[in-house]
């Protein structure tokens, strides 16, 4: 009886040894993949950090400024005039009282369940 009992754990023991040594190969292989994705995060950082120098030099105003002068024709280049910009003035002001007559004719619609907006369309003809 301890014979077979020697025999079974023998057997059981290589076969945890053997898991324990594929688990050992599997957590090597994280490893080095995980190592090799840092160190290719880290060169694509480095290249990132590159790029945003570059993009930092060709936006300055004294890089542009040549560029645009030489294509401006083509282009059909202006600078911005001022009067291109409104002005405050212009734009509407916010009624003093809101049409009390209109909103509540607006919230009895809305109320007896008609949709304002569905008249307004219908009325373009617009679907």
């Amino acid at each position: 009886m301890i014979r077979s009992v020697n025999i079974f754990l023998l057997f059981v023991s290589v076969a945890m040894l053997s898991g324990v040594y594929a688990l050992k190969f599997s957590i090597e292989g994280t490893a080095a993949e995980r190592t090799a994705l840092a160190v290719k995060i880290n060169e694509q950082e480095g290249e990132l950090s590159l790029i945003k120098a570059d993009w930092a030099v060709l936006n300055q105003p004294g890089h542009i400024d040549p560029i645009v002068k030489r294509h401006q024709v083509e282009l059909e280049l202006t600078p911005v005039a001022q009067e291109q910009f409104g002005a405050f003035a212009a734009l509407p002001m916010r009624p003093e009282k809101p049409d009390a007559a209109s909103m509540d004719a607006l919230f009895e619609a809305i109320a007896e369940g008609v949709d304002p907006i569905d008249a307004i369309i219908e009325l373009d003809g617009a679907e």
